[in-house]
């Protein structure tokens, strides 16, 4: 879920970069999602940093490596970090492609966001999944 953090010296500079979205560009699943979102509209408002390559100096100090290859993340330019289907949530929002998506995951009743949290179910039973997933789609030639 999203952990909120302070300002980092990682967090992109006050320009039209809304999020920092980190990701594993080993994973043929991860860069094929991220190829998507960076031919998106709004894309000009996302930052990408490769953490399993040369991005993994940029993290900031809340983020290590193992972290971010671990679980999806993004960091919003106040410097707050989310994970997970929160982080999904977040570029979302910022895409207006997406932004209906985002809205439901983000939607407030009662002081909860009760659609982020099958979201964050169905997201962590995705993880120990992904690796698999990734070579069956490689193999089909659909990513």
């Amino acid at each position: 879920m999203t952990t909120p953090t302070g300002p980092s010296p990682s967090a992109p500079p006050a320009d039209a970069t809304e999020l920092t979205v980190y990701y594993d560009g080993r994973c043929p699943l991860c860069r094929a999602e991220i190829d998507h979102y960076r031919n998106s509209r709004g894309a000009e408002r996302l930052a990408f940093v490769d953490v399993a390559g040369e991005g993994a100096a940029r993290l900031g100090p809340d983020l290590d490596r193992a972290t971010a290859l671990r679980r999806f993340h993004v960091r919003a330019r106040d410097g707050r970090l989310s994970d997970g289907a929160a982080a999904f949530a977040r570029i979302w929002l910022t895409l207006p492609g997406w932004r209906w998506l985002g809205r439901i995951l983000d939607a407030r009743l009662f002081g909860t966001r009760p659609f982020l949290i099958p979201a964050e179910a169905a997201y962590r039973l995705s993880l120990p999944l992904r690796p698999y997933l990734a070579r069956l789609l490689t193999r089909l030639r659909l990513i």
